[in-house]
């Protein structure tokens, strides 16, 4: 019960590495996505706002190639007054010192394309988060993104459920605190694989973003979603089954 979608269908952002002829990686997102706060500072210290480290744009000393150090601004708000008015993106380099901190062994050449998709999907992630909340414009029309948090190794009950009558699990997840108007309301995002890898050559993924039952509001959201998608799936199945007239 939740408006989940398959991202294959959307357009990579301009300039994106997936548009280019060579075989793209089919990348797996690490552990809690590096969309850090600093550019420098204490690899040891977390980080409330993600419960990961800030981690310095220095190239490691074994690295081959140079990655650049240039950060990408999303068009996610974030809600500390005293921050910058949006999140920002992890510089590739950042991003390839968070995979090898968490011990995966990547390609430097295919950082940047994995810093694409990963942008990419939080900008998708945004977007369908704002579809549940536009039920709540009439109180609050500026939501902004809190704090966030990467649980892979955690299914959300939901995928636990599915995966009990043979849903594939996700590779990832995340919950997402949003601001409404000085309301905390937290959103589970859970990230599965399509059922082709590649299409294209454009990697494809489905997100399922749904407000956590938390309370009886996110409950009754949730609810309301339900009923319209079924709703939506009988009058669209009724319109094929009905015979023509003409």
């Amino acid at each position: 019960m939740s408006p989940g979608k398959d991202v294959a269908a959307a357009s990579p952002p301009p300039g994106c590495p997936m548009h280019k002829a060579q075989e793209p990686p089919k990348p797996k997102p690490p552990p809690g996505c590096p969309m850090h706060r600093k550019e420098d500072g204490d690899a040891n210290t977390l980080n409330p706002d993600n419960n990961i480290p800030n981690l310095a744009q220095a190239p490691l000393p074994d690295q081959e190639i140079p990655l650049p150090t240039e950060r990408v601004i999303s068009s996610i708000p974030r809600a500390k007054a005293e921050e910058e008015s949006n999140w920002e993106y992890p510089s590739p380099q950042q991003f390839y010192n968070a995979l090898r901190r968490k011990g995966w062994e990547t390609p430097e050449h295919a950082i940047e394309t994995m810093v694409d998709i990963h942008n990419w999907m939080n900008e998708e992630a945004w977007a369908e988060v704002m579809k549940w909340e536009k039920e709540h414009f009439d109180t609050c029309c500026d939501p902004k993104l809190l704090r966030f948090q990467g649980r892979p190794q955690e299914l959300s009950p939901k995928a636990r459920i599915m995966s009990f009558f043979g849903a594939p699990k996700p590779f990832d997840r995340h919950d997402w605190v949003i601001d409404r108007c000085g309301k905390e309301v937290r959103y589970v995002i859970d990230y599965y694989g399509g059922d082709d890898d590649v299409v294209n050559d454009v990697p494809v993924f489905h997100l399922d973003v749904r407000p956590a039952l938390d309370s009886v509001e996110s409950a009754m959201d949730r609810l309301k979603f339900g009923v319209r998608e079924a709703f939506a799936r009988f009058k669209g199945e009724s319109s094929q089954a009905a015979p023509r007239t003409d």
